[in-house]
């Protein structure tokens, strides 16, 4: 039975290597070598050793996931194992992300406790939407956007504590929560038209046409082909 590895001959020195060979999630679908494993390959002491050329990382690995596989030329894409046409169809965006975070996928009363924890950050700080109508009326909605969502940071200080992970989790469903808002004051900054408060009586999507589009109606009811389109998007 063969090794794991892989036999290099240096045909200037005539010395041999021997590289370990790493595999993915699938190991079916390739497999690597550490490119800081070819350095021991020099042909004096002062070489500094064997670099590997790839411009634009054509055939360069740059992590090994647990979370994502994605293969485009045969047309995969898998979240936690699960290809991802079965998620589109069987499964909502929040039952997703659940799933991306936690490797698992919800159990119904996992899925309420979630819902209801993002549910509760879907506001923003009145002070962000002053932010945001500072900029002009023409600003392109991807710039308010990133420069909204980089702003939180101000209104959240204590988001630098990267290693805590009960803080991660707070940014988390704070981000979750708050994306689809700022996203939509965006656009609608965009329009000339006021920001409309989320609902959240509403699912998570529903609750983002919401805030896209509603007009003067009391209540907005998303219409449910939209909605659910949204929600495989």
């Amino acid at each position: 039975m063969g090794k794991d590895t892989l036999t290099v001959i240096d045909n200037r020195t005539g010395k041999q290597y021997e590289i370990p060979i790493l595999y993915g999630t699938y190991p079916l679908y390739g497999a690597a070598i550490r490119a800081s494993d070819l350095r021991q390959i020099r042909v004096s002491e002062e070489d500094f050793g064997l670099l590997s050329y790839d411009p634009a990382f054509m055939n360069t690995a740059p992590c090994k996931s647990s979370i994502t596989f994605i293969d485009g030329e045969r047309g995969i894409l898998r979240y936690r194992g699960y290809p991802i046409e079965e998620l589109a169809e069987k499964c909502t965006y929040l039952e997703v992300a659940y799933l991306v975070l936690h490797g698992e996928l919800p159990t119904r009363a996992q899925l309420e406790e979630w819902t209801q924890q993002v549910t509760h950050h879907t506001m923003v700080h009145e002070n962000i939407k002053k932010f945001m109508e500072g900029f002009r009326h023409d600003a392109h909605p991807m710039g308010m956007f990133v420069s909204t969502i980089a702003a939180l940071s101000t209104f959240y200080p204590e988001a630098k504590n990267i290693f805590d992970p009960e803080v991660r989790r707070l940014q988390i469903l704070r981000l979750i929560g708050k994306v689809p808002t700022i996203a939509a004051y965006a656009y609608r900054h965009s329009k000339g038209l006021p920001y409309v408060y989320p609902d959240n009586d509403l699912s998570y999507t529903g609750n983002f046409l919401n805030m896209m589009f509603k007009m003067t109606e009391l209540k907005y009811k998303p219409h449910p082909v939209l909605e659910r389109a949204l929600d495989v998007l």
